[in-house]
């Protein structure tokens, strides 16, 4: 039996890639969005039609890459080039994303930007995607008891969470220039741990694969969609992520025209972040004393009173959004440690183990970018057709910026509290 330093040294060398990958999705899901809105002058209505757009072409690819990713864990000389390879596009397309060459022109065309921006999130969204499927895939497959599997899971947001607070403090503080290059150092690390951590199990020696089983490149893509409790978590997860993505999107513009406190953006967003990191070890505990489900619903209920604390908020009130950012990023704890581990657990009790985590990995991630996409597409638009854009003074503007920002994501959480309540006792999600 592996001792517990071994346990942790295996969990953090494939935990580590979690920190560029959730360090590059900072800036693409937070920042980006203010970038091209604020700084490049971009009309938050085609911005957010194109944000939505590239985002769902991203999610639809994501259940093909998992497919794909299921015939790679499987050979290991072609999954070593992969994720090589995809974690250089990934910084390459990070760059030049960022780094448009028409936003230096004399006379800045939005068209140009526009374009700009769709071509290279595509490229880039691609890399990210093959590289976040393969990274979940690997860690699923790794297995163990609901301990171990949560332990994996800890190290993986764990990083994610420090990467999320470099980005933050970096995008903000030092400018896109250095972000870019804490980001391509930090992938070369995450790579380079990962193929020197705990290897991905094959179909024959993992616990509950049968020989001869569906080899993976013929896992057919609906696979996972059979079992019940796959599908009972996915709308779990799709429900309670749209709560996450939409405060996601807007929280820059919130900050700025509601607080009125935009020199204070990294310290909001950094201590949420941070709390959530502080709270990972204690949602561990709480997921082996009374399960992933029970700890899911009440980082919720702590998250839903968040929320609905922002719709109160006004010019000035730092103070009261701290308090919020702290109890927020404590129940943001939960979400990053009880699905993950449920997602595991599925995957075992539906017989899969060793064969189709890559399958499994590919609508989790296509259920997230689904979730960021809709947040983009529907609240950005929505926004703009009330009279809101960056910068405005209408008391009724900022009204409709303040319920889309908080009282949208109390809605969808009272939903997936009470889902969580009706499919409590479902033995898939135990």
């Amino acid at each position: 039996m592996p001792s517990a330093g071994n346990n942790t040294q295996r969990s953090a060398l494939y935990g580590l890639l979690g920190l560029p990958l959730a360090f590059v999705a900072m800036p693409l899901y937070v920042v980006l969005p203010a970038h091209y809105g604020q700084t490049l002058g971009v009309s938050l209505g085609a911005l957010g039609a194109v944000l939505l757009l590239t985002r769902l072409a991203d999610a639809l690819i994501d259940p093909l890459l998992g497919r794909w990713v299921d015939h790679l864990l499987a050979h290991a000389g072609q999954r070593r080039l992969a994720v090589l390879a995809a974690a250089a596009v990934l910084a390459l397309g990070f760059v030049a994303l960022f780094f448009p060459p028409m936003a230096w022109a004399p006379m800045r065309h939005q068209g140009a930007l526009l374009a700009w921006c769709a071509l290279t999130l595509v490229v880039t969204f691609l890399a990210y995607s093959l590289l976040s499927v393969a990274h979940l895939a690997w860690g699923t497959r790794l297995g163990g008891d609901v301990g171990q599997r949560a332990r994996l899971v800890a190290w993986r947001e764990g990083f994610g969470l420090f990467g999320v607070l470099a980005a933050n403090v970096l995008a903000t503080q030092a400018g896109m220039g250095w972000t870019s290059a804490v980001l391509a150092t930090a992938l070369v690390l995450g790579v380079w741990a990962l193929l020197r951590g705990p290897a991905p199990a094959t179909a024959t020696d993992a616990p509950g694969a049968v020989a001869g089983d569906t080899p993976a490149a013929h896992v057919p893509l609906g696979l996972p969609w059979r079992g019940s409790g796959f599908r009972r978590l996915m709308a779990l997860f799709l429900v309670n992520g749209v709560a996450s993505a939409i405060p996601a999107t807007l929280v820059l513009f919130f900050i700025q025209d509601r607080l009125k406190a935009m020199d204070a953006a990294p310290l909001f967003l950094g201590l949420y972040f941070l709390m959530a990191a502080l709270s990972v070890p204690w949602w561990v505990r709480c997921i082996a004393r009374i399960g992933a489900m029970r700890s899911w619903a009440l980082g919720m209920a702590m998250a839903l009173a968040s929320f609905a604390g922002v719709l109160w908020l006004g010019e000035g009130d730092r103070a009261a959004y701290i308090a919020i950012c702290l109890a927020g990023g404590w129940a943001l704890g939960a979400d990053l440690t009880a699905p993950g581990t449920l997602l595991t657990g599925v995957v075992q009790r539906a017989g899969h183990a060793g064969q189709a985590e890559g399958a499994y990995a590919g609508w989790w991630q296509w259920a997230t970018k689904l979730n960021l996409a809709l947040a983009a597409g529907l609240a950005l638009p929505a926004l703009q057709a009330l009279g809101y854009h960056p910068g405005v003074q209408d008391p009724g503007a900022l009204m409709a910026l303040s319920l889309a920002y908080g009282g949208l994501p109390c809605a969808f959480k009272l939903v997936a509290m009470g889902a969580c309540w009706r499919w409590r006792h479902h033995p898939a999600l135990a």
